[in-house]
């Protein structure tokens, strides 16, 4: 993580010195932005951090944990597809449902799923792309979240 610090402060700098005026610019264009998202982002971790409070345990493992992995996929990845959650506030989640027991090979089903497949944005997406476009990107990255949750279940020694 420390890299990535330092690679931000080194392209800050270049940016800096190439051009003072866009790279202000930039910054208070940015800082906007993330006091615009800042309000909707915290009071979308503190939903799903009261639900996740209030679910038991148990039953979240039952669905979602290693007693029932196929299904804990399948689950997962029709949760993340349509659910609509801003990617910065899936990782946290991730990381309460792994605390919670939740397998590598579910989470990576949920949060795949959540960023790939749209199922409340296709309406959207099909009015710019088309039907069979949309139709046919969705399914694709359905599957390529499967695969996704197969590679992880197969790197932590087991087939799903």
């Amino acid at each position: 993580m420390g890299f990535l610090y330092i690679l931000t402060v080194v392209a800050v700098i270049i940016s800096l010195i190439a051009n003072r005026q866009k790279t202000k610019k930039a910054f208070i264009v940015g800082s906007k932005m993330l006091w615009m998202i800042t309000p909707p982002f915290i009071s979308i971790l503190v939903s799903v951090s009261i639900l996740l409070h209030l679910m038991p345990n148990e039953m979240i493992v039952d669905y979602l944990g290693d007693s029932n992995s196929y299904f804990g996929v399948v689950v997962a990845s029709i949760i993340g597809s349509i659910t609509v959650i801003p990617g910065p506030i899936v990782y946290p989640l991730c990381g309460i449902l792994l605390e919670k027991g939740v397998s590598y090979s579910v989470i990576a089903a949920f949060s795949s799923s959540l960023m790939m497949v749209g199922v409340l944005s296709f309406p959207v997406e099909r009015a710019y792309f088309g039907n069979k476009f949309a139709l046919l990107r969705n399914i694709v990255s359905l599957f390529i979240t499967l695969v996704i949750a197969l590679i992880f279940s197969l790197a932590n020694g087991r087939i799903i």
